[in-house]
């Protein structure tokens, strides 16, 4: 995400090139003009730096490129910061302490070094930023007087129970299979484990979600709850989160087994432990053991993308391997996100190119889901580029969907794919405090 940085960096250096207080610096140095020049040269490279990050993931140059430019982005910072620190201490100083400052500072031997000193290295960054915006040999296009793309609130990823039935297509089979599973009496287990496995993207929590909500699952068990698994399996925080402890003080794990024991007592309990990684056989027996206190009946949803994980966490049921969308459903699942009111336009050509579209995703329905959102959020005259050229770079690498979901990203304006880069900060399930993130 150092693209997002990047733009961000150069819309502050403008930001403070036209401040008055730091043109008023340039002018008590003697550099104004070269500080224009600068903000003029720094506005023109601003404005190709969109179709740059679109760009870059898909060549090797405009990569090069971006990271010279970076390297002259960080030094012109630092020479703006100067400007804006010396024009705060200006402001902040007062009285005749100041005046004699100002006096000793502009005297003709500090007047005359620094301007040229200053001088010198204004012109220095424009012309290195100037080779880099005269390179004209990728035809970037300027993004400047253009409004940016209305976005379509993608969801949360942070994962979780509730799910709209009505926006899950493909996967009715599936969740019979499951139930099938959930409710054999044949095992003979008292605590059965089902392991959904699949790649990314492919749809494992949702399926899990349509289950997990479904009446019949609310009806026969008598205890439901989901948990979303940290990526480390720390036994503990599990727990917790299986006790709903909201309480602030830090149980100890002996104090938690035992509170776990209470409530599983003599209860048929349906879990779904989401989004599992640990394949270390320990730890899951260790979890295990403490889950064993349920009536007969109680069962396990665990999701994952590795057949290890399921090996590790299976018993006597066969872990479940969940397959991709069809044609015909992927293209169900990209009219119900990418048309209004989820219907196919009259519009053959819109409807032929939607289908190209669609069969590049590789029929994964969060790649599917992703695309046709944004899709969605633009004018139909520019699907045709989009498929031509965005998408037609990045579908060649099948076996990985995150090329195709950061295409999404790129389309993104700065300021939120800089949100983006500072959410990346916190680790995985931590709280992030708003006031904290707006802050940074």
């Amino acid at each position: 995400m150092a693209e997002a940085i990047l733009s961000s960096i150069a819309e502050g250096i403008i930001g403070q090139l036209g401040n008055a207080a730091v043109k008023e610096i340039g002018l008590l140095w003697g550099v104004e003009d070269e500080l224009d020049q600068l903000e003029d040269t720094m506005t023109t490279i601003k404005g190709v730096l969109a179709d740059a990050e679109k760009q870059q993931s898909h060549s090797d140059q405009i990569r090069i490129w971006l990271q010279r430019l970076e390297d002259v982005v960080y030094e012109a910072d630092d020479l703006v910061d100067e400007f804006s620190t010396e024009a705060l201490r200006r402001q902040l100083m007062s009285g005749r302490r100041t005046l004699k400052q100002v006096r000793t500072f502009c005297s003709p031997s500090n007047q005359f070094f620094f301007r040229h000193k200053m001088g010198c290295r204004i012109r220095d960054i424009r012309k290195k930023l100037d080779v880099i915006a005269d390179d004209k040999k990728f035809h970037l296009e300027s993004g400047l007087g253009l409004g940016h793309t209305k976005l379509v609130s993608p969801g949360e990823w942070e994962t979780h129970s509730f799910v709209q039935k009505e926006q899950v297509v493909g996967r009715a089979d599936d969740k019979m299979a499951i139930m099938k599973l959930i409710f054999d009496i044949k095992t003979d287990e008292n605590i059965g484990v089902i392991a959904i496995v699949g790649v990314g993207g492919l749809g494992k929590t949702t399926l899990a979600q349509l289950v997990f909500n479904d009446e019949e699952v609310r009806e026969k068990f008598e205890l439901v709850t989901w948990v979303n698994v940290p990526k480390n399996f720390d036994v503990k925080l599990v727990v917790k989160e299986i006790m709903k402890s909201g309480e602030k003080d830090v149980k100890s794990l002996d104090q938690l087994q035992k509170d776990l024991q209470e409530k599983l007592k003599g209860k048929k309990y349906f879990l779904v432990l989401d989004d599992v990684w640990n394949d270390n056989r320990e730890k899951w027996l260790k979890l295990e053991n403490l889950l064993r206190g349920g009536a007969y009946g109680s069962r396990i949803i665990v999701t994952t993308r590795s057949k290890k994980v399921a090996d590790v966490v299976r018993g006597t049921m066969e872990p479940y391997l969940l397959g991709v969308l069809d044609g015909e459903k992927s293209w169900d699942l990209f009219k119900k996100v990418a048309f209004k009111q989820g219907q196919q336009p009259k519009d053959s050509k819109i409807v032929e190119i939607g289908k190209e579209i669609t069969k590049k995703c590789g029929v994964i329905p969060l790649v599917i889901r992703t695309i046709g959102s944004m899709l969605y959020s633009i004018h139909q005259e520019e699907w045709s580029s989009f498929n031509e050229k965005e998408l037609s770079r990045v579908s060649e690498y099948e076996d990985d969907i995150l090329p195709r979901l950061k295409l999404s990203y790129d389309r993104l304006p700065s300021h939120l794919k800089r949100c983006f880069a500072y959410c990346s900060l916190f680790p995985k399930n931590y709280e992030i405090d708003v006031q904290q993130l707006i802050k940074l």
